[in-house]
Parts: C-alpha cells; structure tokens; sequence
C-alpha cells in the first residue's frame, strides 16, 4: 500500500469540523474525541483559509467503477444553491431530488425536536441511559432514534456487566458478560432508516455483537460511504478484520482512495491491533506527520510508537512516547503500551513514576490499572499486580491486555490453572491476538502438557509467524514429545528470522543433530556458532565447547586436522572449564598430524624411487 497521502485541505478541516458536531451530538464520545485530537493538529494557518460557516461537507468518494460489488454506485452528488443575498447556507450533498428533499423534511422534523433532543442528550451525556432512551422513545427524527437506540444499546450493556460482576469468579460466570437484549435492539434498528449512515451504523454494530460478521461488514463500509469521518465505524471495521490477508482484501472495498488518511489511519490501526505492523506503516505515519498533513497529531505519533513496540525496537518506541507525554502530560490514551516498554526494558524507576502520576490523572480507567499492574509485576509483587490487572477487567471486561498480563502473572506464581482460566477469556474476548495464545502453550508446558502446549503454540504462530519465540516454543514442545525431526524444522524456521549473530538457535540445532547421529550437520552447526561468537567478540570459554566438538568431528573423520588443532590450542590455552579436555584431545590430533605427514613422505620417496627406477630401464 502506497505511503503517499492526500495533502490536508479545505475539504479535510471541514469535515473534521463537522464529524466533532455530528459524533457529539450522536454520544459518539470517542469518535468526537479523536477528531478533534486530529483537527487541533492541522497547522493553524491551514484552518484559518476555511471559514467556518460551511457545514454538510462531503468527503470525495471513490470513482464508481472501482467500488466493491457488495457496495451500489450512487448517482453522482449535486448541492443545492439558495439564493440568500449574500448569507452563507450549507451546503447540502445530496444524490438527487428526492434525497434533498427528504433531507430538507428530516431537518425540518430536527428542529422542531430539538428542545427534546437537547433534553435527551443531556440526559445521555450524563450517564443516564434508560432515562435518555425513555424521553427519546418520543422522536420521529432519525437523530433522536438513533440517540435512542444507542442509549438503550449502553444501558443494556452497563446492565450486562453489573450482572457479570456479581457473579465474581462463580463456576457459572461466563467468560465475558452477555446481553440478551442485543438481537431485539437489532431488530428495532432494522426498523428505523435504510440509508442514514448513523444507523448503518449501530446496525453493524449490532449485528458484529451477535457475530453476523459479514453483514456487519457490509454495513460498516455502507455507512462510511456515507459518511466517512465517523472514526467509531472505522474503529468496528478494524474489530471485524481477523488477519493481515484479509485486510488486504478489504481495502479495494472501501469507498476512498487507497491514499485518503482515513485509509491510511485505518489500515496502520488494524495492523497495530493484529500485532503485525512493518516498517511501511511506519512510514506512513511518519508521512502523515508532515507539515501539510497533521504534523501535531499525538494519535498518529501514539500509532506509530505501538508500531515500533510492535516491532521490538523499544528505544525508538520509547522516545516517541517521551515526546507524547512532553505534549499532553494527561494523555491516557495508549500509556499502558508506554507501560509495557519500561517493563520490558527495566526501567523500574520511569515506571514507578509514571504508575504514581496517573493514578492521580484516573485511576478508575484500564489503562491506567494495566500500568499500576506492570510497576507491581516489575517488583515481583505479583498478588498486587494480579489486584490491578483483575481491576481492569472489572471495568472493561473486554480489555485483552488486562486478561493476558494476569496470565502471565499466574505463570509466574507457577498457578498454571488460574494462568489458564485468564488465558481462555482473553481468546475468547479477542482471538486475534497471539499473546493469548502462547500464554495457554505456556501454561500447559508448566504442566508438562506438551501436546496441548503444542497446539497453542500453532496457533500463535500461525497469527504471527515470523515472530522467532513462537518457532522456538514450538520446537521445544516438538523436543520434549521426541519428535526430532520436527523440532530440527521449527529451529531452522526460527534462525531464518533470527539475528544474524544470534548463537542459541544453532546450538540447539547442534545438539538435535548430534542426537539424530548426523554429526557433520552438528559439526557444521558448531562452526556456525564460533563463527558467531568471534565476530561478536565473546569470551572463549562461551563457544569452547563448539570449538572442542569440531576439532573431534574433524579428527574422527580425518577431516581439517589444521583446522581442529587451532581450535583446540587456543581452548587449551584458555581458562575454559574444557581446557584439559582439549589438551588431551589435541595431543591426539598432534600425533595424527604426525603420523599423516610420515605417511606422505613415505608416498613422496616411494614415487621417486619408482621415478628413478623408470630412468634407469
């Protein structure tokens, strides 16, 4: 996918400007949110040139004859002009006359609701979702049902949850809460609009809850054609992608350009949630940072250093969240991925720091329990970090970091059932995500499981595989069944994505090489591994052993007897544990050596003498 992005411009700004509108008045709080994150970070002299009187902007669509099959082309947009000597008046996208008319009777009916709206969004924005949905139960208008219906969608939700927690740890307790009432508010949505992209929306929604996957997609991607500055339906898209292919695929499905931001925004997020970001995405997003994109953007700096997380280079993913922080010191957002880099590096005191500031910031958000908890497991205090992890969960029983750390802390404790029982829900909140996974093949090794460790660990690998860990659990769980063969191909997998002075993997090769009685391939292996280790400058007495293997292998097979005797003087002159092993050796290879160089002399004057004697017939 191409780095190269569509330049901000009035288009752009207006409709960010009015996706903060639309989302808020909707309760859409966090696709508010990040739009007007996304809007403060446009350059102030870009935002100035557009006035902000326009409203009903409409982003560009893609030509109709590259749309998908499942998505019908639209006629082609007209606006409606009035004449109002002088006055600005939106401007109206519309498909022809009878959209524009129905949109025209739609805001009429808005208007005259809006002393209810108003009442029924207050209600909304402070929490009460019954009582919202009760008051807006009276719209006709479609804002006011779709307002409405979300209520009741998160009052059933809050219900469901309440109900979950009560349960607390009951052998009953499902792995995450159910809400029953999600097929009938499906069915009440199916009722209200066809077209309006908000209701698109909840529809997909609902339908993704009650795991009619492809007709949530289906409607997902109608209502971004509809409306595409909606990021919460962006958001349901990436929730709805289950692996890299896919996403591939679903991209030509999109009613924008490969090249509009929000694709873009789009396809480094989903990647990021998949945990299989390249360095293309990080070039994306340093593309999109440029001066005529949003150069102020901390979602896209936070996107771009879970990337560099995600690729394991720490140090750059740790100065990207420094300079986050530097610019919003109160950003919650993504700081529990900031959490696992410092435990991941060490950096107990940075981390001790930041578990302190942000429990005064907000304690009752998950990202924040998920950083308390990783500043507790860093001490080894893993009761208490077990404490916040299991908190977290409370509050969003679907945050699957929450569920995997707490298996990992169970794993620790050696508590490999409770590791186990935290591991199940966190497939079944995401199972998408490997580390989940590999926490279950884990786990089942602690027990000495290794079929099923086996298992688990395929699976992580087949969502992350070129990931080297994943390829070495394997072949470990292969080694413990005594399935060589099989361990000797998941190692020779794991080296191909391996560091290219990484030593451990060809040790292991060595030694299943030399157990499978195929000593040249453990021989060669050995090489490998002294090689390795003089170019990075180890001690001897690290690769002593390797050295001492090929000297023998070399001299069992009269092979390089040169080649064994320099390995096996400079381990002899060494303080190697195997020292005396290689003096012993190498007076055997000398004696070879010796022997080898009387036998070619004998041949060399056996020659000459029948030389001569020729001459002299």
């Amino acid at each position: 996918m191409s780095t190269d992005a569509i330049p901000v411009d009035s288009d752009t700004i207006i409709s960010l400007r009015r996706a903060i509108k639309d989302c808020t008045e909707r309760g859409l709080s966090h696709a508010s949110k990040w739009a007007a994150e996304l809007l403060a970070s446009v350059p102030l002299e870009k935002k100035r040139a557009v006035p902000k009187e326009i409203a009903f902007a409409s982003t560009p669509s893609r030509p109709p004859q590259s749309r998908s099959p499942l998505i019908p082309n639209p006629p082609s947009t007209t606006s409606l002009h009035i004449d109002t000597g002088g006055v600005p008046v939106p401007q109206i996208p519309a498909t022809n006359v009878e959209d524009i008319g129905a949109r025209m009777a739609e805001m009429d009916i808005e208007t005259n609701e809006e002393d209810l709206l108003s009442q029924g969004r207050a209600c909304f924005d402070s929490k009460e979702f019954l009582h919202a949905s009760h008051l807006l139960s009276k719209c006709s208008s479609v804002k006011g049902q779709f307002l409405g219906l979300y209520a009741r969608y998160l009052a059933s939700e809050k219900q469901a949850l309440r109900d979950w927690n009560k349960m607390d740890g009951d052998r009953n307790q499902p792995t995450a809460p159910v809400n029953v009432l999600l097929s009938q508010l499906y069915e009440c949505a199916a009722q209200i609009s066809n077209t309006d992209p908000w209701i698109l929306f909840i529809r997909g929604l609902l339908l993704y809850r009650i795991q009619r996957r492809e007709e949530s997609i289906e409607c997902t991607i109608r209502s971004i054609e509809r409306y595409p500055w909606n990021w919460s339906a962006w958001t349901l898209l990436t929730n709805l992608v289950n692996d890299g292919e896919e996403l591939a695929g679903l991209i030509p499905l999109i009613p924008l350009p490969p090249t509009h931001p929000l694709v873009q925004f789009f396809h480094i997020k989903t990647l990021n949630v998949l945990h299989q970001p390249s360095e293309n995405e990080i070039d994306m997003c340093d593309k999109l940072l440029a001066p005529d994109y949003f150069p102020n953007s901390l979602w896209i700096m936070s996107m771009r250093a879970t990337a560099l997380y995600h690729l394991h280079d720490f140090g750059q993913a740790e100065i990207q969240f420094k300079k986050i922080l530097e610019l919003d010191p109160y950003r919650v957002d993504d700081i529990d991925i900031y959490s696992n880099i410092l435990y991941v590096t060490e950096d107990r005191l940075r981390l001790s720091k930041l578990a302190h500031e942000f429990l005064t910031v907000d304690k009752d958000r998950p990202e924040v329990c998920c950083l308390v908890g990783n500043h507790y497991s860093l001490r080894a205090e893993h009761d208490k970090a077990i404490k916040y992890f299991r908190r977290a969960t409370q509050l969003d029983p679907t945050y699957l970091s929450a569920w995997t750390l707490m298996g990992h802390e169970y794993v620790e404790m050696k508590n490999s059932h409770a590791a186990i029982e935290a591991y199940r829900i966190a497939v079944e909140v995401n199972r998408k995500d490997y580390r989940a996974w590999y926490g279950l093949g884990q786990a089942y090794e602690l027990l000495n499981m290794h079929q099923y460790a086996l298992h688990y660990f395929q699976h992580a690998t087949s969502l992350r595989p070129y990931d080297v860990r994943l390829w070495q659990a394997q072949a470990a769980s292969y080694e413990e069944m005594g399935r060589l063969r099989e361990a000797v191909e998941c190692y020779k997998r794991a080296l191909l994505g391996a560091d290219v002075n990484e030593s451990t993997i060809s040790l292991k090769l060595a030694k299943l090489y030399d157990d499978l009685k195929e000593q040249k391939e453990a021989a060669d292996y050995h090489m490998r591994v002294i090689h390795v280790c003089r170019a990075t400058q180890k001690m001897l007495a690290e690769y002593a052993k390797s050295c001492i293997y090929v000297a023998r292998f070399q001299f069992q097979t009269g092979g390089d007897l040169d080649l064994a005797k320099d390995l096996l003087d400079k381990v002899a002159g060494s303080n190697a544990e195997d020292a005396n092993e290689a003096a012993e050796l190498v007076k055997k290879v000398n004696a070879a050596i010796v022997a080898q160089v009387g036998a070619t002399h004998e041949e060399s004057s056996a020659l000459d003498g029948t030389v001569v004697a020729g001459t002299n017939i």
